[in-house]
């Protein structure tokens, strides 16, 4: 491996110096609300699973509807090039928690089997450092950040030790499918089957906790991760009957049932009268899982890989007075930023003792850019060899293989799909774009817990593809 060459990481800061001023400047304007608010506002963070970039009305797709979202983004922005952290689920979640990317948070790998990895007690979240200052928090849904003999074992750190007061989860998927799911947690008590389907049930969930449990004086920050549309699918017949005859039905239903789920929650902050001060946003954990019937809207890859296939995902947030309603922004965000803009909006200062890689998306939200002192970057431990690790700066974006040998280089702007790889047209921008790619690496390496993927190389288990 070369060394990374500090002219190049010299250029970056230098790109991220002459930034500063605008976007403080950007980030003081989106701060200021139209209207002043009595109490801190409310945070809602609503993740769907596997869902693709395509999977919806909302970006594109003819026949799935999607009016829950498609009221959401008129209500608020829809960003065109909204980013998981990682291709797969658990890393992706330990992004948004903590506003660090996963290998350096820990939870470099899909939590499914029997692993070390989890999400640390000595990771910071934003519900942790919410509670500090008088909210009240949930995580209704999937939690997926420990391993299966971690889950619900005091021995580990669980909900209730990352800042959730109030939680009812599963470890991973919802078993034995969406339907009459049996293996719901709540609050460390097994739940037992329930009746109805997943999206519903934890939506409802929400409900109940926002009208007979929270505390109405109090401000709240609640998580309602669904589980849809992950496989096993299992779809309520009045969504799969809305596509009646068409080869993909259930898939398709299934993303209309968990469209209604955010409609459930959308009502139920509409019936408490809080809607107005609450910041909503709405995303995916990764892309779709190839043959299960989700689409990428024409974007190259699937879940697992880090093209933008695997990785851009829907992203919608309505927080009214302070995001302008109906617009469209093309301001690359990631699901890490997610923890830095919460602070930002609550007046809480960034953790000084770690590397918090996210940013605030406060200048995001009405469509001007945000300064990044840490670029996008992505490593996936499970993807076809060439496509393992990702940076994007700007326009640019570099793919590289799992041994970091081999790169390619796409102007995503212009090519979104990744048809025209320009590494050898543009030998010296592909150095020293992977110059800055191997020092972020190595950044991350010296902070995260490097033992815990080390000892597995990076490689999934056999017949491990289809389990997360």
């Amino acid at each position: 491996m070369r060394k990374p060459n500090s002219s190049a990481l010299a250029r970056w800061a230098g790109l991220v110096v002459t930034s500063v001023l605008i976007c403080l400047s950007t980030n003081a304007l989106a701060q200021q609300p139209t209207e002043p608010s009595a109490t801190k506002p409310n945070i809602v963070i609503f993740v769907a699973d596997d869902m693709g970039w395509g999977d919806s009305a909302t970006y594109g797709n003819e026949l799935i509807q999607t009016p829950n979202m498609d009221r959401l983004a008129s209500e608020g922005v829809k960003f065109t090039q909204c980013y998981s952290a990682c291709g797969v689920c658990s890393p992706s979640r330990s992004a948004i928690l903590t506003g660090r990317t996963p290998y350096r948070n820990g939870v470099w790998r899909h939590l499914s089997g029997v692993h070390d990895a989890h999400l640390r007690a000595s990771e910071i979240t934003y519900p942790e450092l919410l509670k500090e200052i008088g909210y009240e928090t949930c995580h209704v849904g999937k939690w997926h950040l420990n391993s299966r003999q971690q889950f619900n074992n005091p021995d580990f750190p669980q909900p209730g030790d990352h800042g959730f007061d109030y939680w009812m989860i599963t470890h991973n998927n919802a078993s034995p499918s969406h339907e009459n799911p049996d293996n719901f947690v709540r609050n460390g008590e097994p739940v037992g089957q329930l009746t109805g389907y997943s999206a519903q049930l934890v939506a409802s969930e929400a409900t109940r906790w926002l009208k007979e449990i929270h505390d109405p004086a109090k401000p709240f920050a609640m998580s309602v991760w669904v589980h849809e549309p992950h496989s096993p699918i299992a779809t309520d017949s009045r969504f799969e009957a809305l596509y009646d005859g068409h080869k993909n039905s259930k898939y398709m239903g299934n993303i209309t049932q968990m469209d209604n789920a955010l409609g459930m929650v959308m009502d139920a902050l509409d019936a408490q009268g809080v809607s107005d001060n609450t910041l909503l946003f709405f995303t995916s954990d990764n892309g779709p899982v190839p043959g299960f019937g989700g689409v990428t809207g024409g974007l190259r890859g699937h879940k697992r890989s880090d093209h933008e296939g695997g990785i851009r995902v829907p992203g919608l947030a309505r927080w009214p007075g302070h995001i302008p309603a109906g617009t469209t922004s093309d301001v690359p965000v990631v699901g890490t930023d997610v923890f830095a803009t919460i602070l930002d909006i609550v007046d809480i200062p960034l953790p000084k003792d770690r590397t918090i890689d996210g940013v605030s998306m406060l200048p995001a939200f009405a469509g001007q850019p945000v300064q990044r002192s840490v670029p996008l970057f992505w490593r996936t431990h499970v993807s076809s060899g060439d496509n393992r690790v990702a940076m994007r700066i700007g326009d640019w974006k570099i793919v590289g293989n799992d041994t970091l040998t081999e790169f390619q280089l796409y102007e995503i702007q212009k090519d979104w799909k990744e048809e025209n790889d320009l590494a050898t047209k543009l030998p010296e921008k592909t150095d020293e774009m992977k110059n800055i790619l191997l020092q972020v690496w190595n950044d991350i390496t010296t902070e995260g817990p490097n033992q815990w993927w080390e000892s597995e190389r990076q490689k999934p288990s056999r017949g491990a593809t289809l389990s997360y």
